[in-house]
């Protein structure tokens, strides 16, 4: 192999890797995004302006022009007519391949131009005069700069003759099913024949498809069972409830838990009295008592002697936390340790003492609890919470404090996930949910305010303030910049601090010192502060009860879940509670859709599954999954029988077609597919 053709062969194998091509078997699962009609010509007379079209002809003349700009100009023409295909960048195997006299068929849409019609950068081939028809409508393919369609239809055939096409799944499961078999669907869709339905081809609904969906499902449900059970292998310290300590709390709580508080309680100490770790997710709307369940549960552990850490993503809702169970636990006897990035180092000190020796059965904190320093030896169950705000790395840094066993993980969300999504990318973790609110959550009543209605937003913020209540006022997401986000921040508290004079107004955001942060929270929950002017850092775990007005500018930029937990900051007390979303003109189709939701309902299952279909599930999961990839074919909302179908079918192929199994996931996740540990 020459040095020429090595470069080449590299190029082209690290342009395959871009789009995520390592071996045949990927080359197969490439499948084409659109077809092409390339079997039929239309004579050059009878094509429509508007319409791609494949038409065969002579070049009659071609040449370069310079007016209005350097462009390659060819008249073509059949027994029909005469069109001009236009070129404003070539090649010269293009100027060559167009010379006068030469037989080309160009695919491509027709356009009216000044000289009549035209085609501009059709796609050609060279052609011999009655040379035949493709007999298959022609794929394209997601493609990477500098890798043509036909380089990429060419090496598709290749794999065809190397990749293994053997059908893994079990006939009778195919069958039953009513699948259509592996190699006749790949082979369809990359070759689709003539009289091929091309709408069920392209939204993906023809029996093809469904094969492949299935079995990129399928894969995936192996990949989460297959580290579900991997996890049961290890064990774990069996936390046994006693009620030693949970007795007296629940006794002294002045209020009765819910059904779903009770339900999710009873799953997860009955899983943490087992041998092995549990994995589980607690999932519930805004204001659903998921503190309470975690407490309980953490409880369950100090019960058998041994610790429990709750981990939080952001100072203010660690501290949240640890006052609430602090308030709660401590007059029991129960202590409980805090531990943040911004700790002076004596309190700090003291604190990684209280841990190392034992005597705070119960810790908080932020991603300080991960630090080499913190000795968590006798971890029993890690809680954390808002799971999908940390990486894999980080939750695995917490697990590994344990040394011969690994503590039990209890992981909440309070964005709720939609059903599928659970079934899909959730598969490996057992999952409860608090699908009822606490009885004396006032409900929220949400209004749409154009910007132009400022004054009237502030007269209100004023009104309520001066009724006793409180307010929040949000401040627009500016993604691009942070300093921008920050000034619009301190303009806002400008404005607000001359406009409400009377009141007293505070300003929080991400780069206040910790200590100057807590400050202003801590007045704002005494209500020194009426109105509190704040970026995104209240989105969780705030809970204010006397603020009973959320105003959020510019509510069109942020996502769905994010306004629904905004808006969750407000209704925690007994006044009646508004949130006020201020939107800029005009709004963008996805801006409206968002609005139109979060306006309709305040279910947050109802504003989850709307989220899954605006966003996708990606910044659902975050960054927890790091081994399964996103699906590429399967839909969440259009393939909910076959999500279905797959999840019991993967069970059916580990048990009794183990072989079949791995081999699956070779095909789907080749040598990347690292199996999920966290």
């Amino acid at each position: 192999m020459t040095e020429a053709v090595r470069k080449t062969a590299s190029a082209l194998t690290g342009r395959l890797h871009k789009l995520g091509i390592f071996n045949d078997a990927d080359m197969l699962l490439h499948l084409p995004m659109r077809y092409e009609d390339e079997t039929r010509l239309t004579d050059i007379r009878t094509a429509q302006p508007g319409v791609s079209v494949q038409v065969e002809g002579v070049v009659e003349h071609a040449e370069i022009t310079f007016r209005p700009r350097r462009q390659l100009v060819v008249k073509l023409v059949d027994d029909s007519g005469a069109l001009i295909l236009r070129f404003l960048n070539w090649y010269p195997s293009i100027q060559k391949m167009l010379e006068a006299g030469k037989r080309v068929r160009a695919f491509g849409e027709v356009r009216s131009g000044f000289w009549g019609e035209e085609m501009i950068h059709p796609r050609l081939v060279s052609v011999s005069e009655g040379q035949a028809l493709p007999q298959a409508l022609t794929p394209t393919y997601p493609a990477t700069a500098g890798l043509a369609q036909s380089a990429l239809r060419k090496l598709v055939l290749r794999a065809f003759t190397r990749a293994s096409l053997a059908d893994l799944l079990p006939e009778s499961l195919r069958r039953s099913l009513k699948l259509a078999g592996w190699e006749r669907s790949l082979r369809y869709l990359h070759q689709p024949p003539t009289d091929a339905k091309l709408g069920a081809l392209e939204d993906r609904s023809h029996p093809a498809w469904r094969r492949i969906k299935f079995d990129e499902l399928l894969a995936q449900q192996i990949s989460l069972r297959k580290a579900y059970i991997e996890r049961r292998a290890h064990a774990a310290a069996q936390l046994l409830p006693q009620g030693s300590l949970s007795a007296p709390f629940l006794a002294v709580l002045p209020f009765a838990l819910t059904g779903a508080q009770r339900r999710a309680v009873d799953e997860i100490a009955r899983d943490i009295a087992q041998p092995w770790p549990m994995q589980r997710l607690l999932q519930g709307d805004v204001g659903s008592g998921k503190t309470i369940v975690a407490a309980l549960a953490m409880l369950q552990a100090a019960e058998n002697g041994l610790q429990a850490a709750m981990m939080a993503p952001t100072e203010i809702l660690a501290e949240q936390h640890y006052r609430k169970l602090a308030g709660w636990l401590e007059p029991l006897g129960i202590s409980v340790a805090w531990l943040s990035g911004s700790q002076k180092k004596k309190e700090r000190a003291a604190m990684l003492e209280k841990i190392a020796s034992g005597e705070a059965l119960l810790v908080v904190g932020t991603h300080a609890l991960i630090e080499d320093t913190v000795a968590l030896e006798k971890l029993g169950l890690a809680v954390v919470d808002e799971q999908h705000r940390f990486g894999v790395r980080q939750r695995l840094a917490l697990r590994e404090k344990v040394v011969g066993r690994l503590p039990h993980m209890l992981m909440m969300s309070a964005t709720p996930i939609p059903r599928t999504l659970a079934m899909s990318y959730m598969a490996d973790l057992d999952v409860s949910v608090l699908d009822e609110l606490p009885p004396g959550r006032t409900p929220i009543v949400t209004k749409l305010v154009a910007d132009s209605h400022r004054e009237k937003v502030i007269a209100r913020v004023r009104d309520a303030c001066l009724e006793g209540r409180q307010a929040y006022w949000v401040c627009p997401l500016i993604e691009e910049s942070e300093t921008l986000q920050l000034q619009t921040a301190v303009d806002t508290y400008e404005v607000l601090s001359a406009e409400l004079a009377e009141l007293k107004v505070g300003l929080v955001h991400g780069r206040l010192k910790p200590v100057e942060k807590a400050a202003v929270m801590d007045a704002f929950l005494r209500n020194e502060v009426q109105v509190l002017v704040a970026t995104t850092v209240i989105e969780v775990g705030v809970d204010v009860p006397n603020a009973s007005l959320m105003v959020i500018e510019h509510a069109e930029r942020f996502g769905l879940a994010q306004l629904h937990q905004l808006r969750g900051r407000v209704g925690r007390g007994a006044a009646a509670s508004s949130c006020i979303l201020v939107y800029a003109q005009p709004l963008s189709p996805t801006g409206r859709e968002r609005l139109k939701a979060i306006y309709e309902t305040t279910d947050g299952f109802e504003i989850a599954r709307r989220d899954l279909h605006l966003r996708g599930p990606g910044e659902f999961i975050g960054a927890r999954q790091s081994g399964v990839p996103l699906l590429r074919y399967a839909d969440l909302e259009l393939d909910v029988d076959l999500i279905e179908a797959a999840k019991q079918a993967a069970e059916e192929m580990q048990a009794r077609h183990p072989d079949a199994a791995e081999a699956l996931l070779t095909r789907w996740y080749g040598g990347r597919a690292e199996l999920l540990k966290a």
